[in-house]
């Protein structure tokens, strides 16, 4: 095994690993298949080792690929820290961005916003993955992960965004028809719209009330894991739902929704979520405090306050 290898070859790889398909690692990195495989095939030749189980399937990563992976985050983070802290202040960012997020506030507000910063930065490689699950920062290879709801892993580094809740609401359609509920307990005799939130226990509601915390297992007919599909059909007078306040802002003010139990909320602040304390990389710092400021302020900013 010799050390001649390139960081080129190591990106690539990482890529590999992260998406398990050497298709979709070229589609991320914008290069064909085959540069991907003759990138991956020369580093396993220059350290004389299988990194990869392929088949006509499926692209497995061996054993020692995956002890490569971690040796070559390492790498491949010093070698971001050395370019991030020999950039002097007036430099524009250049390098790899890779942004996680829900669905509904990836495209409503993150896509726009990161449109701008883009625009500043034209040398920043920015790639947005919006998905209905928590994502692992460090196994997937995710710099900065904007997200509602308490951050558990004790590893993460949280900057709040914004303060937030979740607000019950119904159509005016809905309430005329079946009425409102009058406790947490009612909810259960309702059709309540079921929506798969990245880490909450599906048709489990928890709200905070006058009594402290409550949890009413509910039901519906429908449910999605997107939260456009379930404000559509509250919209049309199909049930209740639980959302967040900038989701339903809107509709709350022209009427097309009303506040169900209004006394009754889940927290749910907005969070920016990074795997490294933001002091040692200036290009993350200020990649994340625009964003930030852009969800604060701004034509694209969560509107967190309500009647």
């Amino acid at each position: 095994m010799n050390n001649d290898w390139d960081l080129v070859d190591l990106r690539v790889f990482c890529q590999v690993a992260r998406r398990s398909s050497f298709v979709a690692a070229a589609t991320d990195l914008g290069i064909s298949p085959a540069y991907v495989s003759k990138r991956v095939a020369d580093l396993e030749r220059t350290l004389g080792v299988t990194l990869f189980h392929r088949t006509t399937r499926r692209v497995r990563i061996s054993d020692v690929g995956e002890a490569t992976y971690l040796w070559a985050r390492k790498v491949l983070e010093a070698v971001d820290g050395l370019n991030d802290s020999v950039a002097r202040p007036d430099t524009t960012l250049s390098g790899q961005l890779r942004i996680s997020s829900s669905l509904r506030l990836g495209r409503n507000h993150l896509s726009p916003i990161l449109a701008e910063l883009n625009r500043a930065h034209p040398g920043l490689e920015i790639w947005l993955e919006l998905v209905d699950r928590r994502v692992d920062l460090l196994a997937e290879g995710f710099d900065i992960d904007v997200r509602m709801g308490e951050v558990m892993e004790p590893h993460l580094v949280t900057h709040l965004v914004a303060e937030n809740s979740r607000v019950l609401c119904a159509a005016p359609e809905y309430i005329a028809t079946f009425g409102a509920p009058k406790t947490v307990a009612e909810l259960a005799h309702h059709s309540c719209l079921l929506y798969r939130e990245r880490h909450q226990t599906f048709g489990v509601w928890r709200l905070q009330g006058p009594e402290g915390i409550e949890s009413i297992k509910v039901t519906g007919p429908m449910g999605s894991n997107h939260s456009d599909i379930v404000f559509n059909w509250a919209i049309q007078g199909r049930g209740i739902i639980l959302l967040a306040v900038w989701d339903v802002a809107e509709a709350l003010a022209s009427g097309q929704l009303q506040r169900v139990l209004p006394e009754y909320r889940q927290e749910a602040n907005v969070w920016a979520v990074t795997a490294a304390k933001l002091q040692s990389s200036p290009k993350l710092r200020a990649c994340t405090e625009f964003i930030m400021k852009h969800l604060r302020e701004g034509p694209y900013a969560l509107n967190t306050t309500i009647q």
